[in-house]
């Protein structure tokens, strides 16, 4: 049963970095911010602006194929990021001090601010949905509105034993280990794996196993928390303490969604999204 559940969770993985061959992607490249060059992908002439960011070890390529591609190119202006030490944000190699997730948000704001955007909403998945409950609480002039999905504001034991049923990535699949491999090589991969299972694990060791719960109480804008109810990687009461610890925010809960649900009903997904960008 053990390995069972396991394979299942690995499956979420396997599937997360899926390129779309169709996406068309009108502008990238680099900026220095923060003394590193961050790369960035941008798409759409809309007047609101969206920053997409991505789960661990993830990258705008990797991550949002279908909402690069088919967000409405009208009323959005798209921008998909790669945070320092992932996808070609690199070098530097990636590293995993306490704060990563607060150097991760001053990043992705100070980079869409020396991309000219003054004002812009946040789509943050798993790692990078804790990065923009960060990035909205500390930075409430600058947010307009939020999409989260699959983040935490909590290390739980129950997270601790998630993390480690997946931190060898020599138990997975070819299929399952090639997406990432193919960006990053087997060995930057399966080192940077194991240093993440060791940052995401160190939270733990906080009172409560703090992330950023203190923070939450400070988020302004209007905030949508999504959730895969079939998500073997984030548990229910996750989203549920979100929803409770910031103001106003609602939740919507995809029935058969996983992680990945942005992905799998892309079409739900970003319908869901441009609707509430929209209101």
């Amino acid at each position: 049963m053990a390995t069972l559940l396991c394979k299942r969770r690995l499956c979420i993985f396997a599937v997360l970095r899926r390129v779309s061959p169709n996406a068309r992607l009108f502008s990238s490249g680099k900026k220095s911010v923060n003394g590193v060059e961050l790369f960035y992908q941008q798409t759409g002439q809309g007047d609101h602006s969206v920053l997409l960011l991505p789960g661990a070890l993830g990258s705008g390529q990797t991550d949002f194929g279908p909402q690069m591609e088919k967000l409405d190119k009208r009323r959005f202006t798209v921008v998909a990021w790669d945070p320092r030490g992932y996808g070609r944000s690199r070098p530097p190699d990636r590293d995993f001090p306490l704060d990563f997730f607060h150097r991760d948000a001053k990043d992705a704001v100070d980079l869409m601010q020396a991309l000219g955007f003054r004002h812009f909403s946040l789509l943050g998945w798993s790692d990078g949905g804790i990065t923009a409950l960060i990035a909205a609480a500390l930075n409430p002039a600058i947010i307009k509105k939020m999409v989260v999905w699959g983040s935490n504001a909590y290390v739980s034991e129950q997270d601790l034993k998630i993390y480690s049923a997946v931190r060898d990535v020599s138990m997975w699949s070819e299929r399952m280990r090639r997406p990432m491999e193919e960006m990053y090589g087997p060995e930057y991969f399966s080192q940077t794996w194991e240093r993440w299972v060791d940052g995401i694990s160190q939270f733990a060791h906080n009172p409560q196993g703090n992330i950023c719960r203190e923070l939450l109480q400070l988020i302004i804008c209007p905030t949508l928390i999504v959730h895969g109810a079939k998500d073997p990687i984030v548990p229910s009461f996750h989203p549920e303490y979100l929803l409770r610890k910031i103001q106003g925010s609602r939740l919507h809960v995809l029935p058969e969604g996983k992680h990945n649900l942005h992905l799998r009903f892309a079409t739900e997904f970003n319908s869901l999204v441009e609707d509430f960008l929209t209101e």
